[in-house]
C-alpha cells in the first residue's frame, strides 16, 4: 500500500485550511461581481467559492471572508445596497481577472483602473461588465456567518441574465462557446479544457437483472 498522511484540520489554522480547501476543490467558477458604494463609485472583484443554491427563483450564492475581521469592499456594498451582478468572464479576461483581486483602496474603482467598460443594468442601480459573456443582476437575499473567521455566505436571487450574442442556444447556454475561466488553487486558473458528453440519465426506474453465479 501506498504511504498517505492525513492532517487533522484542528492542528491548522484559517490560512492553513484555506490553501488546503482551494487546493482541492476545484476547479471553480469566478463570479466577477461588480457592487455599488453609496457614494456611487462601483467595485470589482473575483471570487471563486461560488454556486448555485436555487433555481426557482434563481439565486447564486458567494462566500466572501473577511479582511483583518472586516468587510471586504463587495461584501460591505452588497449588505449597504442590497444588489450586485455577477459578471462571467471567459479565458480571454484572465488577466484582468487577476488583477481586480489585488487589494486596492474603498476609493479607487478597479473598473476604472483596468479601463473596462461598464453597461447599465435594468432592474438595479450597479452597473455590469460590457464585454463579459455573461452578467447577472442580483438582489441580495441573505447573509449567513460562518466559523471562527465570520465568513459570510451571501445569497442572491437573479432578476435578470444577460447573454453575449452565441451563448445562449435553445433555452440553454452553450458552454463551449461561454470558454469560462475556473480557478485551481494559488495563483493558479484554467480554461475549460476537453469536453466529455455522456448519455442522458433516464429518470426512469431500470429494472434489473441479477445472476447468482454460486
Amino acid at each position: 500500500m501506498a504511504d498517505a498522511l492525513s492532517i487533522h484540520a484542528s492542528s491548522l489554522d484559517a490560512e492553513g485550511c484555506y490553501k488546503l480547501l482551494s487546493g482541492v476543490v476545484v476547479p471553480r467558477p469566478i463570479a466577477w461581481i461588480t457592487t455599488q458604494s453609496e457614494a456611487g463609485l462601483v467595485n470589482l472583484a473575483p471570487f471563486s467559492c461560488y454556486t448555485y443554491v436555487c433555481s426557482k427563483p434563481p439565486m447564486v450564492g458567494i462566500n466572501i471572508g473577511r479582511r483583518a475581521g472586516q468587510r471586504k469592499d463587495t461584501s460591505r456594498n452588497i449588505v449597504a445596497c442590497g444588489e450586485f451582478v455577477v459578471n462571467v468572464g471567459d479565458e480571454t479576461m484572465v488577466e484582468n481577472v487577476h488583477r481586480s483581486a489585488d487589494e486596492y483602496p474603498p476609493e479607487v474603482s478597479e473598473t476604472q483602473l483596468l479601463g473596462l467598460e461598464l453597461a447599465p443594468s435594468e432592474l438595479i442601480a450597479t452597473p455590469r461588465l460590457a464585454a463579459v459573456p455573461v452578467a447577472m443582476e442580483c438582489r441580495l437575499h441573505s447573509v449567513q456567518e460562518f466559523g471562527e473567521t465570520r465568513a459570510e455566505f451571501i445569497v442572491g436571487e437573479v432578476l435578470v441574465f444577460h447573454f453575449r450574442d452565441g451563448i445562449y442556444k435553445g433555452g440553454k447556454v452553450d458552454t463551449a462557446a461561454l470558454r469560462p475561466l475556473a480557478r485551481l488553487g494559488g495563483p493558479n486558473y484554467a480554461g475549460l479544457g476537453p469536453m466529455v458528453t455522456m448519455a442522458a440519465v433516464s429518470r426512469t426506474p431500470q429494472m434489473v437483472t441479477v445472476t447468482d453465479s454460486g
